[in-house]
């Protein structure tokens, strides 16, 4: 990826559009944002993926992120909790919770940060 630099922040082209990435809201992206979604949609994706092997039919799935920034440590992200609302079929929550368990320790971007960032999971049946 190359980023280019712009009056307001970066941006970067996709072959899906542009990204535009600044510290202010007003013209793009935060790179928290950023990192907070690629934690939340990765962690998201594979969870989907471990409860259709488990056969496990899921209709839908909201990710909720709650994010949690230091402002003594240049608003350093200190924990990040995320919660899975999960609608489908032949949903069990035992399966469910071992399921959110293997997904972490199986999604790139969340083994990136587990170290860093407090990382914690909850999910709700509908």
């Amino acid at each position: 990826m190359r980023f280019e630099m712009k009056e307001n922040g970066f941006e970067t082209n996709f072959e899906y559009g542009t990204l535009q990435v600044s510290g202010n809201e007003e013209y793009g992206f935060r790179p928290y944002q950023l990192m907070v979604s690629a934690i939340a949609v990765c962690s998201g994706g594979v969870l989907r993926k471990v409860l259709e092997k488990q056969r496990m039919t899921i209709y839908h799935m909201t990710v909720d992120a709650d994010v949690t920034r230091d402002p003594d440590a240049a608003n350093k992200l200190t924990k990040i909790h995320l919660h899975y609302t999960i609608s489908g079929e032949n949903l069990n929550e035992a399966k469910i919770e071992k399921a959110v368990v293997l997904a972490q320790k199986n999604c790139p971007m969340a083994q990136t940060v587990i170290d860093s960032i407090e990382l914690t999971e909850t999910f709700t049946i509908q």
